[in-house]
């Protein structure tokens, strides 16, 4: 947000997220501690504001705004906040006028599941006249900050390929990512827990955040897709890991109907697309196979929640085995979007070789600099790691990376990196 504020050739904002990932609090905190004035309009709290974008003209919008408001609004010194902004698509549309004729204005907009509020009216996103900023759930790494982790947040941070972490240090930090997996990054959870240490309480907040979602669908979306919506809401946490098949949602409903429901559900933020792709270069996006891919969810927590995990099971077995590595899996897929640029939509990918006797199988390939890497994730005692030597022998990355609950260890031409490293796994790989 501060580097939009000192943009000189900003555009009007707009934080694109799901439901409750903090995007209301986060652009209040910012205007609030930056700004010298903010107006905050929420258009379902305040549905007479929807009036002030009857005009397309932003000197009339701000007029009108500043008189109900009763606030100044200046230029370079005052924050407007249109919140719930997908309530008032007419206000999308001007932020295109907002660019074109008052640069100068700090303007940002908020909304969740505006796909589905939006796909109903005859409407076309400002593309080029606004910029898009996702948030996500708590990553790991802001998971420690907020439990007051400091030095384990810095000890991740200042990692050298020469650094030995104390075996008891490893063991504590295993245990926080474990921690993690069971609160997920969702900041009412968190909050919660920061306040209470009640876990249960916390398990309630996560069924009242999903049912959150579940009326929103009935909500936005038009009544012959809402039960596809939840359908595969429910569904994604439980196939996790797994080539996504809608016949694996609903075998007696038509994929078209599931395909168009995951797809509003991946444009809101909900789900993501892990997408197969050849590995054989750069873009990834360019030798993307569409019709096959895996997906994972929103939030860890949720998704544990969801399928019915048992806390005490989380916490007494290796987390790499748990739901058939699912959690593992969905873990690493939720890093490694949380550090990827914030103005851009997160992307995901994976490979697979299907061939007869000779299925290969790369859990992530991600881009460090102009390399691609292959990522597999490994429990220590069962994984062989057959599929990464199969890549590397093929398409001779230097390096592929394993991720499991071990400590740091290199054995080139694979690098092992435990689970709370994850952050900073972009500057291990440049480290050789």
């Amino acid at each position: 947000l501060e580097l939009w504020k000192q943009d000189n050739n900003k555009r009007p904002l707009l934080v694109r997220g799901a439901r409750q990932v903090g995007k209301s609090y986060t652009v209040t905190e910012f205007g609030r501690n930056v700004f010298d004035e903010m107006v905050i309009i929420n258009f379902e709290q305040h549905p007479e504001y929807k009036e002030c974008f009857s005009t397309l003209d932003p000197k009339e919008i701000i007029e009108n705004i500043s008189l109900l408001s009763k606030k100044d609004i200046l230029p370079g010194k005052t924050l407007i906040f249109l919140d719930e902004i997908q309530e008032c698509p007419k206000a999308i549309t001007a932020l295109r006028y907002f660019y074109e004729q008052m640069p100068e204005l700090h303007v940002i907009g908020a909304g969740s599941l505006l796909e589905f509020a939006l796909s109903s009216e005859e409407f076309k996103m400002p593309v080029g006249r606004i910029q898009y900023l996702y948030m996500k759930p708590v990553s790991f790494g802001e998971f420690l900050d907020a439990l007051g982790e400091n030095k384990a947040r810095q000890l991740i941070r200042d990692y050298k390929i020469n650094t030995v972490i104390n075996k008891a240090v490893h063991e504590h930090l295993i245990a926080l990512v474990k921690k993690y997996t069971l609160l997920g990054g969702m900041p009412a959870v968190l909050a919660e827990y920061i306040s209470s240490g009640n876990v249960n309480k916390c398990q309630k907040i996560q069924i009242i955040i999903a049912q959150t979602y579940r009326d929103d669908f009935g909500k936005y979306a038009k009544k012959v897709k809402h039960k596809y919506l939840e359908k595969v809401f429910y569904a994604v946490p439980k196939l996790v890991g797994n080539k996504f098949k809608y016949s694996n949602v609903d075998n007696q409903t038509q994929s078209r109907d599931l395909k168009e429901a995951f797809n509003l559900l991946k444009q809101a933020g909900v789900v993501y697309s892990v997408r197969k792709t050849s590995g054989e270069g750069l873009p990834l996006e360019a030798n993307v196979k569409d019709r096959f891919f895996k997906a994972t969810f929103l939030d860890v927590g949720l998704m544990r929640n969801i399928c019915g995990m048992n806390i005490e099971t989380m916490f007494a077995e290796d987390i790499m085995t748990v739901n058939a590595g699912a959690v593992a899996e969905q873990f690493v897929g939720q890093e490694l979007l949380a550090y990827q640029d914030s103005f851009q939509k997160g992307s995901l990918y994976y490979w697979a070789r299907e061939a007869r006797n000779s299925n290969a199988e790369i859990d992530y390939l991600i881009v460090c600099g102009s390399l691609v890497i292959p990522i597999e994730i490994k429990s220590g005692k069962t994984g062989t790691l057959r599929s990464v030597h199969l890549y590397l022998e093929k398409y001779k990355p230097p390096m592929g990376v394993r991720i499991s609950s071990l400590p740091f260890s290199q054995s080139l031409p694979i690098i092992s990196i435990p689970l709370y490293a994850i952050e900073r796994l972009p500057q291990i790989v440049e480290q050789f």
